[in-house]
């Protein structure tokens, strides 16, 4: 071969040897695996069984069943209280002193009073006794007998005015002592000694704390489901997740115009004093309570034809159809009647975003031996849909 063919082949046989070993590298070179998604516990749901309740929901306040407003019944200077808030009193437990002013006087000159005409009434039942014997003996006549007859009446009437009298100016030097109208806990201390009150000024707020009442309100087009004794569960704000029952006492007959909502008054048990007046409570009324499958509202995906959920198995994301039973709207809790069993874990808020097939890791919270059952904020690094 010349010098001339050799430097022709050269250049095609170092082409070939190339693209031979470019593609044997693509075809033998193994496939990069895919990297697991890190997700938390805040974004997974346990399936579990649980009541499930649904009813109204609701939010009002609660107030003490009973309580009254002690006011002054008087005018006159605070002399000295009695009482603080917060303490517990008697039924007519005296809480203030009011000055009586005038008062002393006219009780003691209404109870001379009634001294001097029950003396009268006697002078006149004697005189009528003496009356009627010297009439029966013919020493008088009719005249003087009617006469003193009318001296009794008179003395009688004079009598009963007095007592009036007496029982007024007793009850008004009664009112400089004010008590407690019953058994209870001093909600509300409005006066000090050396005040000035008058008539109606409000002195003290006593209330009983053995039980509350619950005045809320609820939508007009849920009022068949409202009946008076069905039960309440409710939260307040400053305890937590701690719930709270009672039952339903009143339920208004009337609808407010403007709201279109309906008042109902709830009864509650405050045997240990948890609640006080004033707070703010959300709740639901238990219209009816099963059992079920039950996963946060967080958790379905709805906006197929087939509701679905993303279901970690096997370390990686999987998409099932589910059937959905009975809500609970205040909880955002939904029933799982077909899909899935107790104790499958479900991806739930932004972990949704996950494409199934994709494998996941799963970070248990510091401290946590077990994953959570309650939806949170969203885990980071995920990408949401």
């Amino acid at each position: 071969m010349s010098a001339q063919s050799f430097r022709a082949i050269v250049p095609i046989v170092l082409a070939a040897a190339v693209l031979l070993s470019c593609g044997g590298g693509a075809d033998d070179a193994p496939a990069p695996e895919a990297q697991p998604v890190t997700v938390g516990p805040e974004n997974l749901v346990i399936v579990a069984a649980r009541p499930l309740t649904s009813g109204p929901a609701f939010s009002g306040s609660l107030r003490h069943e009973r309580e009254a407003s002690v006011r002054a019944q008087m005018a006159g200077s605070v002399l000295q209280t009695y009482a603080d808030q917060g303490q517990s009193v008697a039924a007519g437990t005296v809480l203030a002193r009011i000055e009586a002013g005038g008062s002393d006087d006219s009780y003691l000159s209404a109870r001379s009073g009634v001294t001097a005409a029950e003396n009268s009434l006697s002078i006149a039942n004697r005189e009528l006794e003496r009356a009627r014997r010297l009439h029966e003996a013919g020493a008088i006549a009719e005249r003087e007998l009617e006469m003193a007859r009318a001296a009794v009446t008179n003395s009688r009437a004079v009598l009963a005015d007095a007592r009036a009298r007496l029982a007024s100016a007793g009850k008004q030097l009664g009112n400089a002592t004010v008590r407690a109208p019953f058994a209870g806990v001093i909600g509300q201390k409005s006066v000090s000694a050396g005040d000035v009150v008058q008539p109606g000024t409000l002195l003290y707020t006593v209330v009983d704390p053995g039980s509350m009442r619950l005045e809320a309100a609820i939508p007009v087009e849920q009022l068949t489901d409202v009946r008076v004794g069905l039960p309440v569960r409710f939260s307040v704000s400053g305890y937590g997740d701690r719930e709270f029952l009672g039952r339903v006492t009143r339920v208004s007959p009337v609808v407010d115009p403007v709201t279109r909502q309906v008042q109902i008054v709830a009864s509650i048990p405050n045997t240990g004093r948890a609640l006080v007046g004033g707070l703010q409570a959300t709740g639901r009324l238990a219209t009816s309570t099963r059992n079920g499958l039950v996963a946060p509202d967080a958790a379905i995906d709805e906006r197929g034809s087939t509701p679905t959920v993303l279901r970690v198995k096997r370390g990686a994301v999987e998409r099932v159809s589910v059937t959905l039973g009975a809500r609970d709207e205040a909880g955002e809790l939904v029933e799982l009647t077909a899909g899935v069993q107790a104790g499958d874990t479900l991806l739930m808020g932004a972990a949704r975003g996950i494409t199934p097939g994709t494998p996941v890791r799963i970070v248990p919270a510091l401290g946590d031996t077990a994953l959570r059952s309650a939806p949170a904020a969203p885990a980071t690094g995920v990408n949401p849909r």
